[in-house]
């Protein structure tokens, strides 16, 4: 059984842009279960994604390396991943992707 992987990248971001809001006024919220994170290298775009990521190992790896260029201190003021936005949504979706299988 195969899937087209541009379906299911756009189908992540739909998900991720659903999750994230789409103005400033409903961004504090975060839905329960749920963290925000800012991704990005220069400039951050904030991502609310389910908890149940940061238990994945390739979501540890990211928080590693977060942990290493911040330390505790993150700049803005929330849980910041020093990635590409495009390699951050391509993670997302293929989590998505293994923790709907588990179900």
């Amino acid at each position: 059984m195969g899937f087209r992987l541009p379906a299911v990248i756009q189908s992540s971001r739909q998900l991720l842009k659903h999750h994230s809001g789409f103005s400033r006024k409903q961004s504090d919220v975060v839905p329960e279960g749920h963290v925000a994170v800012y991704v990005g290298e220069a400039q951050r775009k904030r991502f609310v994604v389910p908890i149940a990521y940061l238990n994945h190992p390739s979501f540890k790896e990211l928080l590693n390396r977060a942990e290493e260029d911040f330390g505790f201190d993150h700049p803005m003021g929330g849980l910041t991943i020093p990635c590409k936005e495009d390699a951050f949504i391509n993670l997302t979706s293929k989590l998505h992707t293994c923790l709907a299988h588990q179900r």
